[in-house]
């Protein structure tokens, strides 16, 4: 994917059977992002209208230009939505877009290497950095102050003290 795009949501497949989706927003406030329109996939189809109609649990719900059944809806499911960098809004100095984030070297206050950042998950009690060791096993830190005390997004980096035990 190019690093001029960033995921601002994802089609989660058919609400009812007249075209509607479950729509996943990534979005801080989830309805800004049919601000966003036109969406791109990553296979280059652009969605130029998208009208939220109703929300259900975890998703919203919505109309998308060129989706007008069930199986297209289905057909969708999984697709990431994009947008150029350049359309969204700058963030404060301690916000970042969780594509920034991924792949950065994570290390620690002595400089020791701990891993790279594979994703950035959240289950509901905030945010928290999947960090892949250079053997492929796994291990999670909390995005807290504490445990992440200096994101260098220029410099690459991620320096991180890691909670006691998750290494």
């Amino acid at each position: 994917m190019s690093d001029d795009r960033i995921v601002v949501g994802s089609l989660a497949g058919a609400f009812g059977i007249r075209g509607e989706v479950r729509l996943k927003s990534f979005c801080a406030e989830p309805a800004d992002i049919a601000g966003y329109v036109p969406l791109a996939t990553p296979d280059g189809r652009i969605f130029r209208s998208l009208e939220i109609v109703g929300q259900t649990q975890g998703s919203l719900i919505a109309r998308v230009e060129g989706i007008s059944s069930k199986e297209q809806a289905d057909a969708l499911r999984g697709t990431p939505l994009l947008v150029e960098r350049s359309r969204l809004p700058a963030l404060p100095d301690d916000e970042f877009y969780h594509a920034d984030l991924i792949g950065l070297p994570v290390q620690d206050a002595g400089g020791n290497p701990l891993g790279t950042v594979r994703a950035v998950l959240n289950h509901g009690a905030g945010d928290i950095l999947e960090v892949v060791r250079p053997g492929g096993a796994t291990f999670l830190i909390p995005f807290t102050l504490a445990a992440v005390p200096l994101v260098d997004i220029a410099g690459r980096r991620i320096v991180a003290d890691p909670p006691e035990g998750s290494l």
